[in-house]
């Protein structure tokens, strides 16, 4: 899919809103750039309908979405290593190219008749394949395959619930629900609690993806919420297309967290190396699970809700923050998206065992110094005195401060003194 340097040129704008509208409910779509027909990812499937095949089509250009995100400046500073996502959706395939040896499966999770959950899980942890620019958001993550709906995609509270406390209790760090349903239940409120109390950030479509009879805005139900997503601690995402706009038709909710990139977007089979095209929300909840896993590779001291609360703080500007998975990882993490730091112990420096030995040794020394100078003072200064006819001072009576005085020469006696010649 081509793109320009972040901008799509008018030919390629075209090309995806044809490729979105054609997902709704064509067989195929095509890729901006040159023109590749890509298959309609699928949400669910009939009884008879056969499971899906994996593509033989590649999508070599660089996806909008990618662009949108960011992703080429994101990955020289985190990767998602040491981080595990559940995927709960329709499973997800061991034996995808770009996700082998990185998928662990709960049950039979492991293979993936629908296809939609190894789509998922692609634009989450994807590698780059040979010829292809298409990658996933935290390539080192790892994911955990659980499923949230029987094999054929159909989806029930029940499930979604089972699978969120499976992922939970395989030690996800992460989870991302592909589910958005009418009704909340206790079951789903009773997972979702036991994620926040394990410290797992749970990652939710805000809506249903849109539906196939939607022609317009007029189309479009409702605003209402969708559970888990609408639930006390779930990150609910919404999907935009390459204008950041949603798409036409859509489901809509007025308690979306964050947006992300939804509509006519690229991603794996769960065979073969080619792409299929898919939109909805479930995909925009795939790219936030990324970048969740991202910051929590980079982050790992933050807590589940500071990790939710960075990628908002850190998102977009708009009437649902778009997600940016470059100002979260590279954000300066103050108030509370900081972990709590330790307090801080008071400094103490090292006792110097030596100091009492020496100030002992030194008094001595101190002492025979001090007579030294008085003796070498009386030296020199007696002496002198004795030259210059020094006398002691005396104190006149009376006076209030003492004064240095000469003595006088003594009287003369009336009658003394040298006798009168006669």
């Amino acid at each position: 899919m081509t793109t320009a340097h972040g901008k799509v040129s008018a030919a390629a704008l075209a090309l995806l809103l044809t490729a979105s509208a054609s997902a709704l409910g064509a067989g195929s779509a095509a890729a901006a750039g040159n023109t590749v027909q890509l298959p309609v990812l699928s949400t669910r499937l009939d009884a008879d309908a056969a499971c899906a095949a994996g593509s033989s089509v590649r999508a070599t250009d660089l996806p909008w979405e990618q662009v949108s995100l960011q992703l080429t400046r994101t990955w020289p500073f985190a990767s998602g290593a040491g981080v595990t996502v559940g995927v709960v959706d329709t499973g997800v395939s061991s034996s995808a190219p770009t996700l082998k040896g990185r998928v662990t499966a709960v049950g039979d999770a492991g293979t993936d008749c629908v296809g939609h959950g190894t789509f998922v899980a692609g634009l989450i942890g994807a590698a780059v394949a040979d010829g292809v620019r298409f990658a996933g958001v935290a390539q080192q993550a790892r994911i955990l395959a659980v499923r949230g709906s029987d094999a054929r995609g159909a989806v029930t509270a029940e499930r979604v619930a089972d699978g969120i406390r499976a992922a939970v209790d395989g030690g996800a760090k992460v989870v991302t629900v592909s589910a958005a349903l009418a009704a909340n239940t206790p079951a789903l409120r009773s997972a979702v609690a036991l994620a926040a109390k394990k410290d797992v950030l749970v990652i939710a479509a805000a809506v249903p993806d849109a539906p196939t009879t939607a022609t317009s805005a007029t189309d479009s139900p409702p605003a209402r919420d969708y559970y888990p997503a609408a639930d006390d601690g779930v990150l609910s995402v919404l999907d935009v297309d390459v204008d950041g706009k949603r798409p036409t038709g859509a489901y809509t909710t007025d308690s979306a967290a964050i947006a992300a990139p939804g509509d006519g977007v690229v991603g794996i089979g769960p065979a073969k190396n080619g792409h299929y095209i898919g939109s909805g929300a479930s995909l925009a909840a795939g790219f936030v699970a990324g970048a969740a896993a991202l910051v929590r590779s980079v982050h790992p001291d933050l807590t589940a809700a500071q990790t939710a609360s960075l990628l908002r703080s850190s998102a977009y500007p708009a009437d649902v923050p778009r997600l940016d998975p470059y100002a979260a990882v590279t954000s300066v993490l103050t108030g509370a998206s900081a972990p709590a730091a330790a307090p801080a112990s008071p400094v103490r420096l090292p006792a110097d065992k030596a100091a009492g030995p020496l100030r002992r040794a030194l008094w001595p020394a101190s002492a025979g110094l001090a007579v030294i100078i008085a003796v070498v003072w009386l030296g020199l200064i007696l002496p002198r005195g004795r030259r210059l006819g020094w006398k002691p001072s005396v104190r006149t009576e009376g006076a209030e401060n003492t004064v240095a005085v000469e003595p006088a020469e003594p009287a003369v006696p009336a009658g003394a003194g040298t006798p009168l010649e006669g």
